[in-house]
């Protein structure tokens, strides 16, 4: 019973100790040939939760490690001299502006993930003090990168999600779904009875209960694909400030389409107080209107890119130490974590949308006497 009890304990230690021994073990090797660069954390970390043209599924290019395997992304730009376009895999894998590749007479590298043209006449990047390029310039980038394509998957898989409950009920008899559209029911009326009818109201909520469903599915899903580890296809794209940035504009734009004559009487010239307080209230006002949609854009954003920036911090302690006692704490706490995480994905979706229903009904607010 005793052994049984602590059966997940000792397995999650086993495999500790013998994945950093592993480690343990081809690092000494390689520090009997080379010697080897110190650990940057940091630098790993924002790795992974950056954006990139590739998706890096294992290996490197490194000798004592497989060799890398990546899923190319097309390369999309425009420049002074036309459209260009090829797959990221002719820049090998290489982020430091040393590969260069030549199309349609034009040179490109890529550096930090960002693809630079150079000027007429260079043949490699130049860097001044501050490791910025002085010889190329950014064109326009309509590239398919990781962000990119994982948007598409999850716009992909809600239209399937969607499309199949539908016809599950179409199916039913007694207007009662199977399969995923009984499982999809209670999540649609959640959203409908605790979040569209609370905060809108009984009379305007169905014109936008579409977008609160997408805008919660859409964030949802997105958040689930980058909380797999071993899926191929994740990316952090939720933790993209652009991302949360258009979520935060559509909310405050149908907001201010939808305003009525009382939510702009109430904002700028406040019923039922003194004329100087008027004036005081009325400036604040008008910054919080746009304080609301920055506060959705930061708090997704950061709350997403706080809990894999954890995740990958606890890892990292295994290697930063050298040393295999750290490997159990840090796997143990490295799973606490992330079951934590799948809470917060849901969560922070259900807090989006609830606030931008929130806001909606502030701006239908009827008059009333105070």
């Amino acid at each position: 019973m005793q052994i049984r009890k602590y059966k997940a304990f000792l397995t999650v230690f086993f495999l500790s100790l013998i994945t950093t021994g592993f480690a343990a073990s081809n690092s000494s090797d390689n520090e009997a040939t080379t010697e080897e660069e110190p650990f940057n954390a940091s630098e790993l970390i924002f790795h992974h939760i950056g954006d990139s043209h590739s998706f890096h599924v294992y290996g490197s290019d490194e000798d004592h490690f497989p060799k890398a395997l990546t899923v190319p992304l097309p390369v999309i730009l425009w420049t002074d001299n036309g459209l260009v376009s090829f797959l990221s895999n002719e820049f090998h894998h290489d982020v430091d502006g040393k590969v260069v590749v030549e199309k349609n007479g034009m040179k490109f590298v890529n550096l930090h993930s960002k693809i630079y043209q150079l000027n007429e006449g260079a043949i490699a990047v130049d860097f001044d003090e501050e490791h910025h390029a002085t010889n190329a310039v950014r064109p326009m980038d309509f590239s398919v990168t990781k962000n990119v394509f994982s948007m598409f998957l999850s716009v992909a898989l809600i239209l399937l999600i969607f499309l199949l409950s539908a016809r599950s009920y179409r199916k039913s008899e007694d207007n009662m779904p199977s399969g995923i559209g009984r499982f999809m029911e209670p999540i649609v009326v959640f959203i409908r009875d605790e979040v569209a009818i609370p905060n809108i109201g009984e009379n305007h909520y169905k014109k936008y209960m579409p977008y609160l469903l997408t805008l919660f599915f859409f964030i949802w899903i997105n958040n689930v694909i980058g909380l797999i580890p071993f899926f191929p296809f994740s990316s952090n794209l939720s933790g993209n400030i652009a991302f949360t940035l258009t979520l935060a504009v559509i909310t405050f734009v149908i907001t201010l389409f939808s305003s009525k004559k009382y939510y702009w009487k109430h904002m700028l010239w406040m019923p039922g107080l003194p004329v100087p307080m008027k004036l005081f209230l009325a400036p604040i006002e008008i910054i919080g209107m746009f304080v609301k949609p920055i506060a959705l854009m930061i708090r997704l954003f950061a709350n997403i890119t706080a809990g894999h920036v954890i995740v990958l911090s606890l890892i990292g302690l295994i290697f930063i130490f050298e040393t295999f006692w750290v490997a159990p704490i840090s796997v143990l706490f490295t799973l606490f974590i992330s079951v934590i995480e799948v809470l917060v994905v849901a969560i922070q979706a259900y807090i989006f949308t609830m606030l931008s229903a929130l806001y909606f009904g502030q701006a239908l607010e009827e008059e009333h006497e105070h």
